[in-house]
């Protein structure tokens, strides 16, 4: 009998197939069912069994070239309706057209919740680093939930910048709090420590190799003290972007790692680059429970756990929560 997992796998790949086998990744019917199969195929929990780095190397790297062209096809959506929107005179009152518009609500509403139980202290300038051509995330915090923050947008495209520009122009309070640079984030050293959170996208580093480098770059510069929103993937939604692991995250004091179980793909992990007078966390085993320490595990401010949890339909996975 096949398993759960066996007949995922099997159904990623003939999805797989087929999308490679695409002339253009260009938004038409054909390509939005595609991809929507292939979301809906990855959205469903897997048992604690399926790790995704255990699958065979050929498979490993079917997942990879996938996770490219979800990338290339979600850019060129973005870009598709970042330029429908611009028709508009004021395009901010039509981001509902977008079809994930609803996801970004729920991702950005959890991301300033996470944030907001480990900074008390909103931020006054952030960074979001893989802004795109459609920057959704900085759009809806800056207008729902950090009203008074400056938001830096980097980009390596010329042409995602202008086309998100255009999108906050005709606004008089977002253009003056909403900033699009085009570089290179490696080239980015001294201007990363004026920003108290740093967001990093999930597709900036879509190869293990280049999202450790990006980390790395990003804890040298970072001010001390100051947080990192990454995201992440978890169980089937592995197929989808790119894992971002505790340990990896080389330099940071990881705070909160949150797995959702609803329409929302991306997990959410919050760190702080931590200071170098920091005390290293001793962690001693599962025999702690009363301290706060479960199975080798640091769980602290349980009612961030609770809090979290009311965003899902169906809850989610707190893997960690420290302060």
């Amino acid at each position: 009998m096949v398993s759960e997992e066996e007949a995922l796998i099997q159904k990623v790949v003939d999805l797989y197939e087929q999308i490679s086998g695409l002339e253009s990744l260009k938004p038409c019917k054909h390509v939005d069912t595609l991809f929507t199969e292939l979301v809906v195929t990855c959205m469903p929990p897997t048992s604690p069994n399926f790790h995704i780095n255990s699958l065979s190397n050929p498979l490993q790297q079917m997942r990879s070239n996938l996770i490219r062209l979800c990338g290339q096809a979600e850019s060129l959506l973005e870009s598709h309706f970042s330029d429908l929107l611009a028709n508009f005179d004021y395009p901010l009152h039509h981001l509902h057209l977008f079809p994930y518009f609803s996801n970004y609500l729920k991702l950005s509403l959890l991301e300033f919740s996470i944030l907001r139980r480990h900074c008390p202290i909103l931020p006054s300038s952030v960074a979001f680093v893989g802004s795109g051509p459609l920057p959704l995330t900085s759009i809806v915090l800056a207008t729902r939930h950090l009203p008074s923050t400056s938001f830096h947008n980097y980009d390596l495209d010329p042409l995602a910048n202008s086309q998100a520009s255009k999108l906050v122009s005709v606004d008089s309070d977002l253009k003056t709090r909403m900033v699009f640079h085009t570089c290179d984030i490696m080239k980015v050293t001294e201007e990363l420590k004026e920003y108290e959170v740093v967001f990093l996208a999930a597709l900036v580093g879509m190869e293990k190799e280049e999202k450790l480098r990006v980390i790395e770059h990003l804890c040298e510069f970072m001010a001390e003290g100051a947080c990192l929103m990454v995201r992440s993937a978890h169980g089937g939604r592995a197929f989808l972007y790119p894992v971002v692991e505790e340990c990896d995250l080389v330099g940071f004091e990881v705070l909160s790692v949150f797995h959702p179980s609803d329409e929302v793909i991306n997990s959410v992990i919050i760190a702080r680059k931590k200071k170098k007078d920091d005390d290293c966390l001793k962690i001693v085993g599962d025999d702690n429970h009363e301290n706060g320490i479960e199975n080798g595990v640091v769980v602290h401010n349980k009612q961030c756990c609770d809090h979290i949890h009311g965003f899902n339909n169906h809850g989610g996975m707190i893997e960690e929560l420290a302060e």
